[in-house]
């Protein structure tokens, strides 16, 4: 063998030293740490093996036995096992696997039903909503004529009657619904007797909730919504992907929207890791696994409540947590950075009607699919809650060396809980 040949057979320790240890590093940390990143998980190892596997090597324009390329008998039946189990599991007539992640994903469905200048309603983004939602700053924004909707101040919750009389005055062409931090169930049938009315496409963007839906933890909006988005990690606990389910009546307008208009070849690699993840979630282990994520939400909702924590909407139904720290006297992005520091990973968020900036925001969003699939259940929400509640505290009294205690203990803890496709 020449000595190129050899050079391409080397394993990452050896080819790239220091990229090899940047990976190890990250799942030390990943594994050291309590991951409260609401839009994160942890992939099994067999999604890894896939997502890492020689599919990568592939390309393929088209799709299954419509390919611009020869060679595709094996990767056509990989992309067809992953529709085929998409629609299972979700009960939809179509599904497409290919979009890169979430904002493709959710552009594909802009193009398919819409033209440049056309009106969307999506919530808004200080609200819970998403930049392609319709935000300024995204093409969604700047392609699209954009109106939103909130929540009330109140109650810190969607207010449907608001949401029909923006629609009824704007009569959008199509109606978005879901979000990127709705720590309340999403009214799906709410929505789509909205959008009947006006006469708008009803998109559902689930990214964040979708293995909640798959394993029975949150209403479905798959028969109710014209065409259903959603990311392949988070909740779900798969590659980095994402998909598009729809009635059959879109399929093509779907399809044609993805390929050849947004994308080129498709990653084989996490077509075959989406696959295997929704073999996963069809599992009645996932069912359990779903309904312990919303029981862990729950549990360290009501631990943060007892520690004097105000929560948007006073809790969860969900995954999802958003604290506003206002109360508290110490604004979200400090707090996040102290509690990275004491071994507690998450993200400072806008509330709604935040007066602070998007980058220097009064909130924190917190999720439980990590720590889930750890294996944590709620009694470990509660030292959650204190190890929190310590952290914001010394944080804004300026006690570093409690942040290290507290990094200590969360050290400790972790190492009866071992993390997927990582070993110490």
């Amino acid at each position: 063998m020449s000595d190129a040949y050899e050079a391409l057979t080397a394993n990452l320790a050896a080819a790239d030293p220091e990229i090899e240890r940047l990976i190890e590093a990250e799942g030390r940390r990943e594994s050291e740490k309590i991951r409260l990143i609401a839009s994160e998980n942890y992939v099994s190892q067999a999604v890894m093996e896939a997502t890492g596997s020689i599919l990568t090597n592939k390309y393929s324009e088209g799709y299954a036995g419509k390919r611009y390329y020869e060679g595709q008998q094996l990767i056509d039946q990989v992309e067809q096992l992953a529709i085929d189990r998409a629609k299972a599991l979700f009960g939809a007539d179509h599904a497409n696997v290919q979009p890169y992640s979430g904002s493709p994903a959710n552009l594909a469905v802009y193009m398919a039903f819409l033209n440049p200048g056309d009106k969307v309603l999506g919530m808004g983004l200080p609200a819970g909503g998403h930049l392609t939602h319709g935000a300024k700053v995204s093409a969604t924004g700047k392609w699209f004529d954009a109106v939103s909707y909130g929540v009330r101040r109140d109650t810190g919750r969607i207010d449907l009657d608001e949401v029909a009389e923006i629609a009824r005055r704007e009569q959008p062409k199509m109606i978005i619904c879901g979000g990127t931090a709705i720590p309340r169930t999403v009214d799906f049938a709410g929505f789509k007797a909205i959008a009947d009315e006006v006469g708008a496409v009803l998109m559902a963007d689930i990214a964040h909730i979708a293995g909640l839906v798959a394993g029975g933890a949150h209403p479905t909006p798959v028969g109710l919504a014209d065409v259903v988005t959603t990311t392949t990690h988070k909740t779900l606990r798969g590659p980095r992907g994402a998909m598009i389910l729809a009635n059959e009546e879109h399929a093509k307008a779907i399809d044609k929207a993805v390929f050849p208009g947004l994308q080129g070849g498709p990653h084989n690699h996490t077509t075959a890791a989406i696959a295997v993840a929704l073999r996963e979630a069809a599992k009645d282990s996932f069912k359990d696994y779903a309904a312990q994520i919303v029981k862990n939400a729950k549990a360290l909702a009501a631990g943060l409540t007892a520690r004097g924590f105000d929560l948007v909407s006073g809790g969860t139904d969900n995954h999802l947590i958003l604290v506003d720290l206002t109360s508290k006297d110490i604004p979200g992005k400090p707090a996040a950075k102290a509690l990275d520091a004491a071994g507690i990973e998450l993200n400072f968020n806008s509330v709604p009607f935040d007066q602070r900036k998007p980058f220097d925001p009064s909130g924190l969003r917190i999720g439980t699919a990590s720590v889930t699939t750890r294996g944590m259940t709620e009694g470990d929400m509660d030292l959650i809650a204190g190890w929190i509640d310590r952290a914001v505290a010394a944080a804004k009294d300026g006690k570093e060396a409690e942040l290290d205690v507290v990094a200590g203990e969360i050290r400790e803890h972790t190492k009866a809980f071992p993390i997927p496709g990582w070993k110490a």
